[in-house]
């Protein structure tokens, strides 16, 4: 009798899609296995700013040397080596309208607004402007204005610093010092630039729990004429002229100083705004 070939037909079959399907078996989980290992971050490796042509110790912000030390306001320096390190100088102007006009010069440095809040990559970040040592603005580009009221607000000053920070808002630091430039902050007006001329009229005005004094009244001017008003309040604020749209900043404790010139005639009424109190009125003719 003639046996039948079926059966060795198929477990020729069945051993070669054992041999076929096993090497795809492995293909398959080995990538499913690099997916989820790069989904998780192996090693738990931080991959903020892991941009092409950057190594995983850009990323995980381990340029320079983290120091236990800080700037004085609160942010740890990252030191560098000094060859190759980031620079800054500092230059202000007055600016013939109102306050300076600030500009940073840097080296080996640029600015990285889109990558503020990442990690640190040498010679990017942004920059601090510090009045006195406090703390005053952030800047993500070289030029920055700044107005006279912000200078009244913060309580004045005589010294302009410019500090370097990396992304991660730590300090570039060389030699455990913070990279920054320092320069005087001058009132007197710029070369060409005439003074401002001194006011007609100076009203005092203090306010103390909500209390105006001297009492609101009115304060006659003549068209032309330069008033300057000088209040205090015991709350922040915001001071008002109506008519002239002219408004400054009131901080708690310190006296501001609005001076502007009345060239409209009529009844304009001097006021704060979150407290909604009349000041005085001024009577222009």
């Amino acid at each position: 009798m003639r046996r039948s070939s079926r059966p060795l037909r198929l477990n020729r079959l069945t051993s070669l899609t054992s041999r076929t399907a096993f090497p795809r078996l492995a293909v398959a989980l080995l990538t499913a296995g690099a997916l989820v290992c790069g989904a998780s971050a192996c090693g738990g490796r931080p991959t903020t700013h892991h941009r092409p042509g950057t190594s995983h110790e850009q990323a995980g912000g381990s340029v320079g040397r983290l120091l236990t030390a800080d700037d004085g306001s609160g942010h740890r320096l990252r030191q560098v080596e000094a060859t190759g390190a980031p620079a800054v100088t500092v230059a202000v102007r007055p600016d013939s309208e109102d306050g300076w006009n600030v500009h940073l010069s840097v080296r080996n440095f640029r600015f990285s607004p889109d990558s503020v809040g990442g990690a640190a990559l040498l010679g990017r970040g942004h920059a601090r402007l510090f009045l006195d040592g406090h703390p005053l603005a952030r800047l993500y580009g070289p030029w920055y204005h700044l107005p006279d009221a912000l200078v009244r607000e913060a309580g004045g000053g005589r010294t302009l610093t410019a500090r370097l920070y990396a992304d991660d808002h730590t300090a570039w630091a060389v030699h455990s010092t913070p990279i920054q430039a320092t320069t005087p902050l001058t009132t007197t007006p710029s070369a060409g630039t005439p003074a401002a001329p001194r006011p007609d009229r100076t009203l005092e005005i203090v306010i103390s729990h909500g209390k105006v004094r001297p009492a609101p009244g009115r304060t006659e001017l003549r068209k032309g004429q330069r008033i300057e008003l000088r209040v205090r309040t015991d709350r922040v604020d915001t001071l008002h002229v109506h008519g002239y749209d002219k408004e400054a900043r009131l901080p708690a404790g310190r006296t501001t100083t609005l001076t502007f010139t009345a060239d409209r005639t009529g009844l304009f009424e001097v006021e704060t705004h979150e407290s909604d109190l009349l000041l005085t009125q001024l009577v222009v003719r």
